[in-house]
């Protein structure tokens, strides 16, 4: 009994530590940019030996790819969670609902939207089979459901579109498509120009931009949400 309680508490401080460097990390790119982030300088931040940190990351890659991951997963939880609260017979609710979710994380974990969207760790190399994070994909499969619910209001606007399932990635199609079976590859396209609209204004109040322009992005954000959902058609309730 003694030494499954010993084990336990190991393996417990050994999640604090990492959490811990993981946390140090992103304070670390939050103060001095992505470069920052290197294994030697959060051991010196956390009063530890370079090689003592090795015993949690082989790598400073493995580092930022765990952080990618963690991330990755926040952001798909936070806005997966949104969709499935809002009423599922109100399309225009539950755009507005992911939307919002999708900004509320961004602005509160300005760090993690930084490493996923905006600046690469210098030298980074992904893992060497290339497959973007699930967590990833489960945001990507958000975006083609906020199509999937304008696209009955919508679909008669882009019948002209000529759009082919070749012009998406094969790893993003193997995600939405037994998603969302019935949407053709014009709402796809959609999809992704609906993140357009909504990543470019997070990213420029994210990265403050916007702070000399307006005292009131969140209006900007909702004001240009309306236009979309007014333009497809969607009704508002």
């Amino acid at each position: 009994m003694a030494g499954n309680g010993n084990r336990g508490r190991r393996e417990r401080l050994r999640a604090e530590t990492t959490a811990e460097i993981k946390d140090v990390a992103l304070e670390l790119m939050a103060s001095k940019g992505p470069d920052a982030i290197t294994l030697r300088a959060i051991a010196r931040e956390m009063g530890m030996t370079a090689n003592a940190l090795y015993g949690y990351f082989a790598t400073r890659d493995d580092l930022v790819t765990a952080l990618i991951n963690d991330v990755y997963t926040a952001l798909a939880d936070a806005v997966d969670a949104a969709w499935r609260d809002a009423p599922d017979k109100d399309a225009a609710a539950r755009i507005r609902a992911w939307a919002d979710a999708f900004r509320t994380w961004a602005l509160a974990n300005p760090e993690g939207f930084r490493l996923i969207y905006g600046d690469p760790v210098p030298g980074y190399r992904a893992p060497e089979d290339g497959a973007a994070p699930d967590a990833a994909r489960r945001v990507c499969t958000g975006l083609a459901g906020l199509a999937a619910a304008a696209w009955p209001h919508a679909g008669h606007l882009y019948e002209d579109d000529e759009f082919t399932w070749s012009d998406f990635d094969a790893g993003l199609l193997d995600k939405v498509r037994p998603a969302f079976p019935e949407l053709p590859p014009a709402a796809v396209a959609l999809a992704l120009r609906i993140w357009g609209h909504l990543h470019g204004l997070v990213s420029l109040e994210v990265y403050g931009h916007l702070r000399t322009q307006t005292v009131s992005p969140d209006k900007l954000f909702r004001a240009e949400l309306a236009q979309l959902i007014r333009a497809w058609g969607v009704p508002a309730k």
